[in-house]
């Protein structure tokens, strides 16, 4: 009886571990995952510098996480472009000028972006702004 008791453990242990795998990974498909919104087309326009104009291109991609987020950020996406815009615009070559003021530049879109979605939703939904390319001339 204690072989047949010990041998109908042995065999059902394969299938409990098998039912913990499936639980895992249930558990992570239930996770909300990370994506990376693009703002599409990228912002093209020109800024001060002096007595010259000059032009700056901004490949610009949002991070947000969840589907919800992501829904969010592509419905205010005009509004938050028009923000972001304007902020360009205000730049020059003082600010645009070092690795450091691009970076701060970057950090000033990403609170102005979770502010306008702060503002239109109660949440401010995106978790980093990212320059994919910006080209200044």
């Amino acid at each position: 009886m204690k072989a047949f008791i010990a041998l109908l453990l042995a065999l059902s242990l394969p299938f409990a571990a098998h039912a913990q795998e499936e639980k895992k990974e249930g558990d992570e498909k239930a996770a909300p995952k990370v994506m990376y919104v693009g703002i599409i087309p990228a912002l093209v326009g020109n800024y001060s510098s002096g007595m010259k104009m000059k032009f700056y291109k901004a490949d610009i991609a949002l991070k947000v996480t969840g589907s919800e987020a992501e829904e969010k950020v592509k419905y205010h996406e005009p509004l938050i472009r028009n923000q972001l815009v304007q902020l360009f615009s205000q730049q020059t070559d003082e600010t645009l000028g070092s690795m450091d003021a691009k970076e701060k530049l970057r950090q000033e879109a990403l609170k102005q972006v979770q502010q306008v979605l702060e503002q239109e939703e109660g949440k401010p939904y995106v978790e980093d702004l990212l320059f994919n390319n910006l080209i200044l001339q």
